[in-house]
This record gives structure tokens, sequence and C-alpha cells, in this order.
């Protein structure tokens, strides 16, 4: 087992192991820390803890030192610098009339670079301004094409749901989210109803899935032949989050067909039922698998 300290380093960022060296470092304290893209300020989300050798990434760098306040206002310019830095890049990509979009800039801790976010549609030939913004800042500069989904995280907003975004608020890391949970969920295919704002499925189809998964492994199919304590009868319709089937069941008197509600748990399945595949328009299912994109 090893020590480690889990360091962020933006809100919601991705949470990254650091060897402690040594230091006395508890959950919240600010520190200063070393990374392949140099010295960096940032926070530890998590306190000293250890963990096994195949959850780092070798090799494991250091906490250089807990954040002193000079560190801290150092910090808080640097994040006045960017605000300025922005709007000098956002005036030179207007002057090159370069068809991208600027999100977001940041500033190493020890000032040796400055990275631009930004998003196009295709690739951009910025080395005229990447000469420009060099010969203002003197100092080296990257500019970084992300993606919809990273913008959203990095501009934050509202959700459908009218919640502050997920992606911003606490999701660490994106996941895989595919239609095939949105079907598994019966919930409308329609891409406008299952999007965020990012124009992706939405991240939250992810959270309940395992528990979609484990329950359909016994949950009755609709058409599925039943045993019952009442009969035997067909399910017409299944709950995953209730955890009951509606079964179509004969009458004693064979005439009259009655639908009757039952646990999961409670029936027997006899035949097996089928995967029932929702229709969709062609338009539609075009642009459904975009999202997954």
């Amino acid at each position: 087992m090893i020590k480690v300290v889990g360091v962020r380093f933006k809100k919601a960022g991705k949470i990254y192991y650091f060897d402690p060296d040594g230091l006395d470092i508890k959950k919240g304290d600010n520190v200063i820390v070393e990374t392949i893209r140099g010295i960096e300020f940032g926070n530890a989300v998590i306190g000293i803890r250890e963990v096994s050798e195949e959850e780092i990434v070798a090799p494991l760098k250091k906490v250089l030192r807990i954040a002193t306040p000079e560190d801290c206002l150092k910090y808080e310019e640097n994040k006045r610098k960017e605000d300025e830095a922005f709007k000098i890049c956002l005036e030179k990509i207007k002057n090159h009339d370069l068809g991208m979009k600027l999100i977001d800039v940041e500033y190493t801790f020890d000032n040796n670079k400055i990275i631009f976010y930004f998003t196009a549609d295709g690739r951009v030939d910025f080395r005229e301004l990447v000469k420009d913004l060099a010969a203002v800042f003197k100092t080296r500069i990257e500019l970084r094409q992300i993606g919809v989904r990273d913008e959203a995280k990095m501009l934050s907003g509202l959700g459908p749901c009218g919640r502050a975004l997920c992606c911003a608020t606490f999701l660490g890391e994106f996941e895989p989210v595919s239609i095939k949970m949105a079907k598994e969920q019966n919930l409308s295919l329609n891409p406008t109803k299952i999007s965020g704002i990012c124009g992706r499925l939405m991240c939250c189809l992810k959270y309940e899935q395992e528990v979609y998964e484990e329950v359909r492994k016994v949950l009755p199919k609709v058409g599925a032949l039943v045993e019952t304590a009442e009969g035997t009868g067909e399910v017409i319709e299944s709950s995953v989050l209730y955890e009951r089937v509606k079964v179509k069941m004969d009458s004693p008197d064979n005439n009259i067909k009655t639908i009757k509600e039952f646990s999961m748990y409670d029936v027997k399945e006899i035949v097996p039922g089928k995967d029932i595949e929702p229709e969709i328009e062609a338009e539609d299912l075009e642009e459904l698998e975009n999202l997954e994109g």
C-alpha cells in the first residue's frame, strides 16, 4: 500500500494522487505540487490515505508544500491575469478572423505557460495567433481544442431539470452514455428530451443504469407467459422502478380477460417474452446516433 493525497485543480475536476512526502496534509488544505505542466496550485479534496499500487499512475509526484498565504495571493493574482488574457485573446482571434470560440484561459502557477481552451467545428490554423500571443505575454502559449461536453463543464449553466449542470458541480470525469440506456429506462427517444445543453446525451442517464440492468435480469418481459398464485397469464406491462408486472389473465368463466398486478417476485416465468424495440422516426434516429459522439 502507498500513502497518497487526492488533489483537485478545478471545481468538479479530476482528482489526482500525489505523494504527501511526510507533510501533514488535511482535507481542504491548499497545496503546491509538481505536475507534467509545471508547478501547480491545488486543493486537497482527499486527505492522506493508503491505496494499492494498481490505483496510482507511476511515478507518483510529490507535494512540494502546503500553500502559504503568499501562494494564495499569487493564485488569486493569476486568476485576475486570466481575465485580462481572455480579452486580449478574443481581440487577436477577431483580428485573424479565425473560426474558433474561446472558452477559458488558464495560467500555470509558476507563470511558465498560458493555456487557451477553445472549440471549433474543425481544424484551425492558429500558428500566427500563437506568435501574436507569445509576443504579448512573453511566455509559452498553448492552444487546446476541447469538445462540447468540456465546454459545458467549464462554462456551467442550468440543465433541463433546472439545477446546475452535474459536470460543473460534482462530476470529476465524463462516463460513456448510450442510447441503449435511454431505451432500457423506457424514456422518450425524442432527442430534445434526452440531451443536455451540450448537445450530447445527458450524463444522468448513467446514474440508475446499474439498477435497471439488475432488475431487468429477473423482471419478465412483455409477452412472457407467467404463473401466479391466481393462475397463468401473459405479461402486458412491466415496471422496473416498482418491480411489478401487469398480467392479463382468464377469468373463471373463461370469457372475460382480467388484468391484475403482481410483484415480479410473485410470478414465475414459463415462456420468455421478447424485447420490444421502440419505433423511431428516421430523422430522429440519425440525430440520436449523433448524441453519442
